[in-house]
């Protein structure tokens, strides 16, 4: 299991622990985070799992698709750290890792 901070829109932390191989997408939304969206069910056609990644994390983050970046272009709120959680696959190099679910465009 991989420990992970979740902060959800209102700012209050919460710890999940997270199954390797896992999305990040699909571990928020088990964990009844409703507020992650996640319409398209982790086929990278939408972006409403958009959640901003602690940079202390970039470097253990495969870079962004052009999906995925050209779907987080159409988002008021991209930033950065934007990611797309359904692109993010959980491994052991991701505990502690810390997201932000991103304000609803």
């Amino acid at each position: 299991m991989v420990n992970i901070v979740v902060v959800n829109r209102a700012g209050e932390e919460s710890q999940v622990a997270a199954d390797e191989g896992l999305s990040l997408m699909e571990v928020i939304r088990d964990n009844g985070f409703d507020e992650l969206l996640a319409l398209c069910g982790g086929c990278c056609s939408c972006a409403t799992c958009h959640v901003f990644v602690d940079p202390s994390f970039n470097d253990k983050l495969s870079p962004r698709s052009e999906d995925e970046e050209d779907l987080l272009d159409s988002s008021d709120h991209k930033t950065e750290q934007s990611r797309l959680s359904c692109q993010i696959e959980v491994t052991p190099e991701l505990e502690g890792l810390k997201v932000t679910i991103a304000p609803e465009d």
